[in-house]
């Protein structure tokens, strides 16, 4: 968050606040008298999220999900008594639990709050843009690699590049339009998914985070791993490329029994004698 939020800049300091605070002290009987009172069971079976799961007969809905609404509920109204919050935002499926805690707060503490809901991001095949629906990203370098998150931007589909550029950078609308007429009649590769990889990595991790990502990506591609630095070879260890400890010392044949590359030091022998190994792009020689 601290790339995104300020958390040390005055009266306006972002507050990142844990709902264990309100809540860890509060037993169940406590929540239904003083909280559960509150909500009518006609209106949550009601509300579209809740009715949706309802009708589909291979999916019902379980008491922890039908209750969450509360629990979101009440986390607004807190942060209004706590902090002074007056307006939530979230994704449109976020809109009931939303207008609940609007509700609750007028009702516990006689204050007007506000929601505000966007729309959730779909690609073009339909599928919600998001974690729950894999193979998504985080925007901590500890969870997704730079590389890794260049990569994902990388793969785009061309039928959603465009749009993502006007969603996720500050690119103007000209400039964008002017790359996809570019694309269009350039007759290669369309340009947008690289420059869609660009201004995100370079606005999420920095300049020197999009340059190591692209410097693993020429690598990569080339074959030739020579140019990569220790902190490079640590974010392909983290996302997930094979990695073998050696010791100190080690010689080509016990390395490559090592990392399973050969299954004795007898076929390694035979195998660089070949000169069938390569290492960072460059034949070994035999000797």
């Amino acid at each position: 968050m601290p790339p995104f939020l300020d958390f040390d800049c005055g009266e306006n300091s972002a507050i990142a606040a844990n709902n264990y605070d309100w809540f860890g002290n509060m037993n169940v009987l406590t929540f239904l008298r003083d909280i559960g009172k509150h909500f009518s069971v006609n209106q949550m079976i009601n509300k579209e999220a809740v009715k949706q799961r309802l009708n589909r007969e291979d999916q019902g809905i379980s008491f922890t999900e039908f209750s969450y609404n509360l629990l979101q509920g009440y986390d607004f109204a807190c942060l209004n008594k706590q902090y002074g919050v007056v307006l939530q935002i979230g994704g449109s499926d976020q809109w009931g639990n939303i207008t609940s805690g609007i509700d609750l707060t007028r009702r516990l503490h006689q204050n007007q709050v506000f929601g505000l809901t966007v729309p959730l991001i779909t690609k073009a095949d339909g599928t919600k843009f998001g974690k729950t629906e894999g193979g998504a990203v985080w925007l901590d370098p500890k969870k997704t690699s730079p590389y890794k998150f260049y990569q994902f931007w990388i793969n785009t589909a061309d039928a959603d590049v465009y749009r993502f550029l006007k969603f996720f950078t500050f690119m103007s609308i000209e400039e964008i339009n002017a790359l996809e007429e570019e694309d269009k009649n350039s007759g290669k590769a369309p340009r947008a998914q690289y420059v869609l990889a660009e201004q995100v990595t370079r606005l999420v991790h920095g300049e020197e985070g999009l340059q190591a990502a692209k410097r693993i990506t020429e690598c990569l591609f080339s074959g030739s791993l020579s140019a990569l630095s220790e902190a490079d070879f640590e974010q392909l260890a983290q996302d997930g490329v094979p990695m073998v400890e050696m010791e100190k010392g080690a010689d080509l044949m016990q390395a490559l029994v090592d990392s399973e590359l050969q299954p004795s030091r007898g076929q390694a022998r035979k195998t660089i004698a070949s000169n069938a190994i390569t290492i960072n792009g460059e034949k070994t020689v035999r000797s």
